[in-house]
């Protein structure tokens, strides 16, 4: 299974993950991180710019598979809609 790596950007600093995580693929990917900042939002709140950090995701070669920017963690991208006849 590949690793992943989710590494903070926050301005121009950057916090790394040197342990990373095996997940089947770059979807289950973007799934961890985006509980993984909406976890971190819930726990430290959005200050210290952190709705203007970005969650940058790499794999073992270093390579960035996924940007995810925290603001777009809080978005709700369920399309649930209960239509009624």
């Amino acid at each position: 299974m590949p690793r992943y790596f989710f590494n903070t950007r926050i301005g121009d600093e950057l916090i790394s993950d040197p342990e990373g995580e095996e997940l089947r693929n770059p979807d289950r990917a973007w799934e961890v991180a985006r509980a993984m900042i909406r976890e971190l939002l819930k726990t430290e709140g959005a200050g210290r710019g952190l709705l203007n950090a970005t969650l940058e995701v790499t794999d073992d070669e270093g390579e960035i598979v996924l940007e995810f920017p925290f603001a777009e963690a809080i978005l709700d991208f369920s399309i649930e809609r209960a239509t009624k006849h």
